[in-house]
């Protein structure tokens, strides 16, 4: 089995350098917590394994030859990037309100504690849930992740030998490469924790996030 690997790997590390749906999501995860970030690293590489798996067997190539699946696949993926940002702005401004009055009238005793969510009665499981959950969903429905499986993978192929071994072996080399550059990216965005733990910061930053997700999921949806 003869396949392109120095030309493989360029055009891989390539495509993760450029900022994407995937990129913002990690990212964004990261800040909010480590663990969140490397959870949404991880589900987008479960994602890529589907896309893998789906190429695989033939399954892409048929919704690349179907405009009606490629468009729902797209239209889908679009839609969760703008509820993702959508849901992101708005807890922005509710979080800019909730410490306007708690400025304006501050906590007393007789406040009493604040009751607990049940979504977060368990934040470590609740992170990495929440984490894997939007890096999966957005990978998965990216059909572009789905197009390299089946337009740019197999030029690196040898068409001598099993295609299929060779489309799982270069998309788990991809996985992996994939793996150790989303961790990276969380080590680095953790660091800016600390920016983002100041109010103003962290509200510009949950702005500006969440009108990258609408602006990419509109992008998304109205591109050819």
């Amino acid at each position: 089995m003869s396949i392109d690997l120095v030309g493989f790997l360029g055009v891989v590390m390539v495509a993760y350098l450029v900022p994407g749906p995937d990129f913002l999501v990690v990212l964004r995860s990261a800040t909010e917590h480590p663990s969140k970030g490397r959870a949404a690293g991880l589900g987008a590489q479960a994602g890529l394994c589907v896309h893998m798996l789906a190429a695989a067997t033939g399954l892409s190539l048929i919704a690349a030859r179907s405009p009606m699946v490629y468009d729902a696949i797209k239209l889908l993926g679009a839609a969760y990037l703008v509820y993702l940002g959508v849901r992101t702005v708005l807890a922005a401004r509710r979080a800019a309100r909730e410490q306007s009055a708690g400025q304006a009238k501050p906590a007393g005793p007789e406040d009493g504690p604040a009751p607990e969510d049940p979504a977060t009665a368990d934040p470590v499981r609740g992170r990495w849930r929440s984490g894997f959950t939007q890096g999966f969903l957005t990978n998965v429905l990216n059909p572009k992740a789905a197009l390299f499986f089946i337009s740019i993978l197999p030029q690196f192929v040898n068409g001598d030998g099993s295609m299929t071994r060779q489309i799982f072996f270069l998309g788990t080399l991809d996985v992996l490469i994939g793996i150790v550059y989303w961790l990276a990216l969380v080590a680095v965005a953790t660091r800016l924790r600390a920016l983002l733990a100041r109010p103003r910061f962290r509200h510009r930053w949950e702005l500006t996030t969440g009108w990258l997700f609408i602006g990419i999921g509109i992008g998304v949806a109205t591109i050819a």
